[in-house]
């Protein structure tokens, strides 16, 4: 059985890291070597009573060192760099850096990001999301029990995923317990659609899962590291090491594969999905697996996003730069952040907002007026944004408020069906033999609970709660 090799490295312009991390599975031996640059670095050695035991250890470590921002890279590609040539620079000067307008220091690197027309969202590494204004106020703080994923919205409902597993309801005034995904599923990435989420894992696996975390199916994946899912109504997409594949969201049947090189970030638009690569590019393809624009960038690609109308296809690399493309791949302009290398980002209203290495969620002004100032090296002094002292972050809680009268709202029942506890709605007009969404943790055997409200999910067949939960005495 010939050895298997992974490298990759961390390097980033305007930071000090510049390191590499080498993980060599030989049989039942695992082999790990790391260090800076150019340098031979140190080596590690440990045995394991099979292959498939040496390999899992493997997954985990490279998993480890991509959420902290290692990138698959070409060994020799990167020289050593000397520390004496490094010179420190006043972000005042006329460095070519991002209009950044407000800046928020999370305290660890984050991925989680959501922004929508009131609010924005970034979730980090030590659990904690922090919820601002788009003028720059911080309004409310979650704190969950690990290391946040991603944050991504279903039509009325936000979740969190995150690293023990968890899928996390932020849509009310405390997290709720969403879905508790299988525990052999290493999480990298998840995404939802109407209730049944899509998730890919550290060893290029993809599966579907319903709303009461049953698996709708599950696929080995064509390669190994898949950092993308995205889902539609029609499809998952998945971009792993070796490219993106789509399935049939209902039956789990490839639809069709394209090689990218290996995917580090996905997006996508209604008829349209953007693979940011190791390959440094971002491969623009249709949701039939054609090819239709790439945009070449001159490092990794951590991130990407688009705005609402395509015009504008947006890039963020391991070294710490972000880059705008025109629909044709033409490169409009290339900046840094300041703030390390975006992980996640979103555009909306001229505003790129973007997660980093570092922990900020940046607002930079994408206008082109701004840009143009920027490239000729005129910014803004960019608001360093603080959260009111002891705010509180509000933790999942398995708590509800108890009262005694429905007073306006649904009411729905807690029952025992094949050893599994279910719920049913009781009030008039709804399907009674449908099971509903309903968070994990509250859930008791017998009890009933009023809710502000039920929906049917777009594709039929159950319901999804809305906010408030109370439970009925």
């Amino acid at each position: 059985m010939p050895a298997e090799t992974t490298y990759l490295e961390l390097s980033e312009d305007s930071g000090s890291a510049h390191k590499f991390y080498e993980v060599t599975v030989d049989g039942v031996d695992l082999t790990i070597r790391y260090g800076r640059i150019g340098d031979r670095g140190q080596v590690k050695q440990s045995s394991f009573t099979t292959n498939d035991k040496a390999k899992a250890e493997a997954s985990k470590k490279i998993g480890e060192k991509v959420r902290k921002g290692y990138a698959p890279a070409v060994q020799g590609g990167r020289q050593k760099r000397s520390v004496s040539r490094r010179q420190i620079v006043s972000t005042r000067s006329t460095a070519t850096r991002a209009p950044i307008l407000w800046r928020y220091d999370s305290g660890s690197p984050a991925f989680g990001i959501f922004v929508d027309e009131d609010v924005c969202m970034v979730g980090n590494e030590s659990g904690l999301i922090t919820t601002l204004s788009h003028g720059a106020e911080v309004v409310q703080q979650f704190r969950l029990p690990d290391g946040v994923k991603c944050i991504v919205a279903d039509e009325g409902w936000i979740y969190a995923g995150c690293d023990d597993g968890n899928v996390y309801d932020l849509s009310g005034k405390v997290p709720r317990l969403a879905y508790r995904i299988d525990p052999s599923i290493d999480i990298y990435w998840l995404d939802i659609h109407d209730g049944v989420l899509g998730v890919s894992d550290s060893g290029g696996g993809i599966a579907t899962i319903d709303h009461e975390d049953e698996f709708l199916w599950r696929r080995p994946g064509r390669g190994t590291s898949a950092w993308m899912v995205r889902c539609d109504a029609d499809a998952v997409h998945h971009g792993h090491s070796r490219g993106v594949t789509s399935y049939d969201w209902r039956t789990g049947q490839e639809l069709w594969n394209t090689p990218t090189g290996a995917v580090l970030f996905g997006w996508q638009e209604r008829d349209t999905l953007y693979a940011g690569t190791a390959t440094r590019q971002v491969v623009e393809l249709g949701k039939d697996g054609s090819h239709r624009q790439t945009y070449r960038c001159d490092a990794p690609v951590y991130s990407c996003a688009t705005s609402k109308d395509g015009r504008y296809v947006f890039a963020g690399d391991s070294s710490s730069s972000i880059y705008c493309f025109d629909v044709n791949g033409t490169r409009l302009w290339k900046l840094g952040t300041g703030c390390g290398s975006a992980y996640s980002m979103q555009y909306r209203d001229e505003r790129l907002y973007i997660v980093t290495t570092s922990g900020a969620l940046a607002c930079i002004d994408a206008s082109e007026a701004a840009i143009q100032s920027a490239v000729t090296g005129t910014i803004p002094e960019p608001i360093d944004v603080k959260a009111p002292p002891r705010m509180p972050a509000v933790a999942p809680s398995t708590t509800v408020e108890v009262i005694h009268d429905v007073d306006g709202g649904v009411v729905v029942e807690c029952v025992e069906e094949g050893g599994r506890l279910r719920i049913r709605v009781v009030s008039s007009g709804y399907h009674r033999d449908w099971q509903v969404q309903f968070p994990k943790g509250i859930r008791e055997r017998g009890s009933r609970y009023v809710v502000t409200g039920v929906r049917e999910a777009s594709r039929g067949g159950f319901y999804r709660t809305y906010g408030e939960i109370r439970r009925l005495l």
